[in-house]
């Protein structure tokens, strides 16, 4: 195989390779977006303060 036609192979592999991960990426979006949303979610619970579940307000008539 020639030079060129090897080298057009190679680009065309990776276009190939390129629209595969922007696929992937398009139709996970929802789950990614979920996924980052719920990690969010974990660790604001994780590191809240112990005193954070009580209501002030009430304590306090």
């Amino acid at each position: 195989m020639s030079k060129t036609a090897c080298f057009v192979m190679k680009i065309v592999g990776a276009s190939l390779a390129f629209a595969a991960v922007v696929c992937l990426l398009i139709g996970g979006w929802h789950d990614l977006s979920v996924g980052c949303c719920g990690m969010k979610k974990r660790l604001s619970k994780k590191f809240n303060s112990e005193y954070d579940d009580y209501n002030d307000e009430e304590l306090y008539d």
